[in-house]
């Protein structure tokens, strides 16, 4: 899993900014002034510990959470309370930690669910099933089946049920469905967790090769460090709701407060040695 260089200019406009957000659930501080620049054309990795407030993180950026204080700004506009149907519509497509499928649907119907904020067929044509409605099924379907799963490698599963594909494919599955959502910037939570070395190894080229050719922007929460730091061109470190570092992933994996972060001691060595054994172990 080699990492590519980021195309985008270092003085190019971020697409996603995240500035100052502080998220508190009751006396609970879950985010305390997080902030962050996603650079257009780039992948980003969000990791911390268990807990550190990753997926409150995107939860906010994505619209199911309202921050208490700061804002998430997309493409300069301020989106902070922005719903989030209309987010997606913007462009912030997502996946979820844990698989939010209906299982008991086809592959291909998930994943045509991802485009409904697209569609402009009203009550009455879907009814009917003329005109409009017609026509865009026509060409969600084509647009689904030449690009989505072909890119995904997963034709040969299109028409099965869900709940019947192991884990490693429904993951496949969520993705596509996030893309089908036709977004600027792909955020995924957790997008390798639970999966064998194959699987993962197959889902970091999916997201080298969905930046590289089709151009998308990807924010990503993840645990799998190995993966991390071979495809990310900017990490941002998360430890009790707080960023304790940011910057490319050969600086922040020798920062001493990452460090403390992970192993409660200033060995980079250790760290090292642990992201070591981790991805021994996923080959075994």
């Amino acid at each position: 899993m080699e990492r590519v260089p980021a195309d985008a200019s270092p003085a190019a406009q971020p697409i996603l900014q995240v500035e100052d957000i502080t998220l508190a659930f009751g006396g609970v501080r879950a985010l305390s002034g997080v902030g962050f620049d996603v650079a257009p054309g780039t992948i980003t990795a969000v990791i911390g510990p268990n807990g550190a407030g990753k997926t409150s993180l995107f939860n906010t950026i994505s619209g199911f959470y309202h921050p208490t204080g700061g804002r998430v700004r997309f493409k300069s506009h301020d989106i902070t309370r922005t719903p989030a149907p209309q987010r997606a519509r913007l462009g912030l497509g997502r996946s979820f930690q844990n698989i939010a499928l209906f299982r008991g649907m086809t592959v291909l119907d998930n994943i045509k669910l991802g485009r409904h904020a697209h569609l402009k067929t009203n009550v009455l044509d879907a009814l009917l099933y003329v005109g409009r409605a017609r026509r865009e099924e026509a060409a969600l379907r084509a647009d689904i089946e030449e690009r989505i799963i072909d890119f995904l490698e997963i034709d040969h599963i299109r028409n099965a049920p869900v709940a019947a594909l192991p884990y490693g494919l429904q993951k496949r599955v969520e993705m596509a469905r996030a893309l089908a959502m036709q977004p600027q910037v792909l955020m995924l939570d957790e997008p390798v967790a639970g999966m064998n070395r194959e699987e993962t190894e197959d889902m970091a080229r999916f997201i080298l090769d969905v930046r590289a050719e089709w151009g998308i922007t990807v924010l990503m929460v993840e645990h799998d460090m190995g993966m991390v730091m071979d495809l990310s061109d900017h990490v941002v470190v998360l430890n009790f709701g707080r960023v304790i570092a940011q910057g490319v992933p050969d600086a922040v994996q020798r920062d001493p407060e990452v460090v403390r972060a992970y192993l409660g001691a200033g060995d980079v060595g250790d760290l090292r040695e642990r992201f070591r054994r981790a991805l021994t172990a996923q080959g075994a």
